[in-house]
C-alpha cells in the first residue's frame, strides 16, 4: 500500500436498497424448494410454486471463515409471504462456535427477530427501521417478515463465528410464529 494515498472502499452500500457491490461479496438465495421441512403446513408448502424467491443473503468476508478477531458483514432481505398461516423466515442457526454474538439491525419492513436458548426457551423481538438486535452466543435465531413488504435487515458476526444448521434442521426451534387473527403470535 503507497503511503499517503487516499482510497475509494472496496465495498459499497447501495441506500435504496442495502444491496451490497464490490470484491468479495458473496450471494446466496433461498428459494421454498430449498426450505423443505422448515414450514409446518407441508400440504400448504406443497401447493406453492416451489422456485418462490423467500429470501437472499449478500455478505461481505474480508478474511477467510474461521478467522479468530475477523468481522462479516451482511445484508438479508426476506419476502412478504405465508405457507399457510406462518410467515417466510430464514431457515435459522445457532453458531459453530456456540460463545459467538451477534448484531442484526432493521432497515426496511416488518419482522420479528426469532430466539430460542439451548434450553428450548424461545422469545421474539420487533424488528423495524431503526431496531437493533443483540443475539448473545448459544442463542438460535431465525427472522420472519410479518409485513406486507420485503424486510430488509443488517448483520454483523465474528468470522469464526460458523454456522450450525443441522441442530435446527433436526429438531427445530420449540415455538413457531403465526398469524392468528390477523396478527403475529409465537405459538
Amino acid at each position: 500500500m503507497e503511503n499517503k494515498k487516499i482510497y475509494d472502499p472496496s465495498i459499497k452500500i447501495k441506500p435504496e436498497s442495502w444491496h451490497l457491490e464490490g470484491e468479495g461479496v458473496v450471494e446466496s438465495t433461498k428459494l421454498l424448494r430449498q426450505l423443505e421441512g422448515v414450514f409446518a403446513d407441508v400440504d400448504a408448502f406443497k401447493k406453492l410454486h416451489p422456485d418462490t424467491l423467500v429470501y437472499n443473503v449478500q455478505a461481505h468476508l474480508p478474511v477467510k471463515e474461521g478467522t479468530p478477531g475477523g468481522l462479516f458483514f451482511g445484508t438479508t432481505v426476506i419476502q412478504p409471504g405465508k405457507v399457510g398461516n406462518e410467515y417466510f423466515m430464514t431457515r435459522g442457526h445457532f453458531h459453530a462456535t456456540a460463545d459467538r454474538a451477534e448484531y442484526y439491525w432493521g432497515v426496511q419492513g416488518e419482522g420479528m427477530l426469532i430466539l430460542m436458548d439451548a434450553d428450548r426457551n424461545t422469545w421474539a423481538e420487533k424488528m423495524y427501521p431503526g431496531s437493533l438486535h443483540y443475539i448473545p452466543g448459544g442463542v438460535a435465531h431465525r427472522v420472519a417478515n410479518t409485513g406486507k413488504t420485503p424486510l430488509i435487515f443488517g448483520a454483523s458476526w465474528p468470522s469464526d463465528a460458523g454456522h450450525n444448521y443441522a441442530e435446527i434442521d433436526n429438531n427445530g426451534f420449540s415455538a413457531r410464529l403465526l398469524e392468528i387473527d390477523g396478527k403475529p403470535s409465537l405459538i
